[in-house]
């Protein structure tokens, strides 16, 4: 059988869901510091759309802000890629980016969730490293 667990990174932080949010929502403060990326577009409301490039093009993609729960859910929907490094170069569009955040006692539990990225697609191996070099980014931020 097919392996089609998407990609996941979960992390804990002693901040509140309170202040980690407007964190996640603005995603030049953590989508960022590895491959001279560029971000245009806003991601305030339903509906606002980014565009992101890293690594003199070799990865674009625009995404679409599809929900917004406050000190819960966001959720982006991939609506453009072009990753130039892999076969299907559109590999990425359809999939959607999200983070849950979860109140505990001693502070909030971040996941983050990228739908769609699995294991058996060609993209997976350098995404997950990628997006995994992020995400230890920002759980070191979150919990300086």
């Amino acid at each position: 059988m097919v392996n089609a667990k998407n990609f996941e990174y979960s992390f804990h932080s002693k901040r509140s869901a309170n202040e980690i949010f407007p964190i996640l929502q603005d995603v030049r403060s953590w989508w960022n510091g590895f491959f001279g990326e560029k971000i245009t577009g806003d991601t305030n409301k339903i509906g606002d759309e980014f565009s992101f490039s890293a690594g003199d093009g070799v990865h674009f993609s625009k995404q679409k802000l599809i929900e917004i729960q406050p000190d819960r859910e966001l959720a982006w929907l991939v609506t453009e890629s072009n990753l130039s490094f892999i076969n299907d170069t559109h590999e990425w569009e359809n999939t959607k980016i999200k983070f849950n955040l979860e109140k505990t006692d001693n502070g909030t539990n971040v996941t983050f969730i990228h739908e769609g990225l699995i294991p058996n697609i060609e993209c997976y191996k350098n995404c997950s490293g990628a997006w995994t070099q992020y995400l230890e980014n920002l759980e070191k931020s979150l919990n300086s």
